[in-house]
């Protein structure tokens, strides 16, 4: 991967170029034109012949509005565009997610950013190729030596603000066996493309606020758990750091019933039900604690201790939500009933973060890993969502592929944009 003073330069012209147009806050305007591109349409094609399909099929003419089920992880075009960049958010803006996500982590001089992890810069960026950058990190790059891998750990604590907008945002992958800085910003799955990955615009959370507003759409802001000590620096508390995403968001004007605040932080949630009451009242637990089958049956059983506490909506990822029942078809979990039972909202994540739907149970992947034997092939990705929606009953799904849930919201007609 290759950002050349030419790729760099243009994309300045660019963001220069927009700014200077009369655009909203953040230098865009709504999209009035929502465009799927050909992945939906392909999935459909693929599916076995049946009712849902031929309901899917008689959509594809209809034109397209934005959907507040549709989330767009941690952007919306993550699958072939580098994650938490404008240009995701905006990929995942046109093809209709009205819901866009932040992952909040925090700098050196505690300003607040957009990165899945705090300590995936030297993953996610081209931090390790900048000398004076890479000095800094907390593992600066090593090469690989001796059978030991490459290595590096670059976090956002590790820079202020003003050096972290310098970084170019890249596909996440590292390559274990690099000998050189450049080397090791390859190692990305064959699945994904680095046909958009010449230098992502990475942003703060100031400028992602901004950019969404001017998009006329809503957000989903997730506070990242800390992978440094805190307090940080001996004085910035979690709760500091909980608070601080809030009102960045109230300093802004925006009313909370646009914002979703998400943390997998158990603490966070409980500090913002007693002291930030409007936003709470949709604030997000990210659920991963059910990750073994042991897991599995106390993360059922705390599903009633969330909702006695007074949460309202939990969010696990869809594996946790599905099972193959005896005849080796999709159904609904035990987590899923009980949640249900218990009146909880459900979200779910992450759809389109997976390679080719024929390797999942042969790969053991994560998403697919408690119905892989359902799942033949790509176009039963649609068979999840329908389960997902119809049986399960969730509100919204993330996608790192916006169009793919789009296109379903706007057949089921889920959540069609009407503000």
């Amino acid at each position: 991967m290759h950002f050349t003073p030419r790729v760099v330069a243009s994309l300045g012209l660019a963001a220069a170029l927009v700014s200077a147009s009369p655009c909203g806050p953040g230098g865009v305007s709504p999209i009035k034109n929502i465009d799927l591109g050909p992945r939906p349409f392909f999935l459909v094609d693929d599916m076995d012949d049946g009712p849902l399909k031929k309901k899917l099929d008689s959509c594809k003419e209809k034109k397209m509005k934005a959907s507040d089920f549709s989330i767009g992880h941690r952007g919306g075009g993550t699958l072939f565009i580098p994650e938490h960049t404008r240009e995701s958010n905006l990929a995942g803006a046109r093809m209709g997610a009205a819901v866009l996500e932040c992952d909040v982590a925090f700098t050196k001089d505690r300003e607040l950013v957009c990165r899945h992890a705090q300590c995936d810069l030297h993953t996610t960026t081209n931090i390790v190729t900048i000398p004076e950058l890479n000095a800094k990190c907390t593992k600066p790059f090593q090469p690989a030596s001796n059978g030991t891998a490459a290595s590096a750990k670059c976090c956002t604590s590790d820079l202020t603000l003003k050096e972290f907008k310098t970084l170019c945002g890249k596909m996440d992958s590292s390559n274990p066996n690099a000998t050189t800085p450049e080397e090791f910003l390859g190692g990305g799955p064959d699945w994904r493309t680095e046909l958009y990955a010449t230098c992502g615009t990475v942003m703060s959370h100031h400028e992602h606020i901004a950019l969404v507003e001017g998009l006329g759409l809503l957000f989903t802001p997730e506070l990242k758990t800390p992978e440094v000590e805190m307090p940080f620096e001996g004085d910035y508390t979690q709760e500091k750091y909980a608070q601080q995403m809030i009102d960045d968001y109230k300093n802004a004007g925006i009313d909370p019933s646009r914002v979703w605040v998400q943390s997998f932080l158990y603490d966070d949630i409980l500090y913002w039900l007693s002291n930030e009451p409007e936003f709470a009242a949709q604030a997000v637990y990210l659920d991963e604690t059910g990750d073994t089958p042991e897991t599995f049956e106390t993360a059922v059983q705390n599903l009633t201790r969330y909702k006695e506490d007074g949460v309202k909506i939990i969010a696990p990822p869809f594996n946790y939500l599905l099972t193959a029942d005896k005849d080796g078809e999709i159904a609904p979990s035990k987590y899923a009933t009980r949640a249900n039972e218990l009146g909880l909202e459900i979200i779910t994540w992450s759809l389109e973060r997976s390679g080719p739907l024929a390797d999942v149970e042969e790969d053991g992947n994560y998403y697919y890993g408690t119905f892989a034997e359902a799942v033949k092939k790509d176009g039963d990705m649609y068979k999840v969502v329908d389960v997902l929606v119809q049986q399960v009953g969730i509100s919204k799904l993330f996608s790192d592929w916006s169009a793919t849930v789009t296109f379903y919201a706007n057949c089921f007609d889920l959540g069609l944009k009407k503000w």
